[in-house]
């Protein structure tokens, strides 16, 4: 499975932006497509993930703000980004996991001027 994620940039605080994710190389619909996100001197850590089946989880910070949304039927992910805060800036990775394996694409940074 490969990932191909668009859609990272530059944006005052407050802005918004839209991340995608397309995977290709499986026939299978994905169980788990997610982003995670990594800041300079901080560990990757998971920001939204969604299931097959449309559940969906978000860590604290972006609640509220960030929705998480999947097309099955081309393994396709969005990150939708609205009141970005600074503390958003990162590069943002997508995740995949299908039967067992995870997947993760090259990242995107996103970076939130104050």
């Amino acid at each position: 499975v490969q990932l191909q994620a668009f859609g990272g940039g530059l944006v005052q605080a407050g802005g918004s932006l839209r991340l995608s994710c397309a995977a290709s190389g499986s026939i299978f619909t994905i169980d788990t497509m997610g982003w995670y996100r990594q800041a300079p001197g901080k560990q990757r850590e998971l920001v939204a993930a969604i299931t097959a089946i449309g559940s969906t989880n978000y860590v604290d910070s972006v609640k509220g703000r960030f929705t998480i949304s999947r097309a099955n039927l081309n393994n396709t992910v969005y990150l939708q980004m609205n009141s970005l805060e600074s503390e958003d800036t990162a590069i943002y990775y997508c995740n995949a996991k299908l039967f067992g394996y995870e997947y993760w694409g090259q990242g995107t940074q996103v970076t939130v001027s104050s």
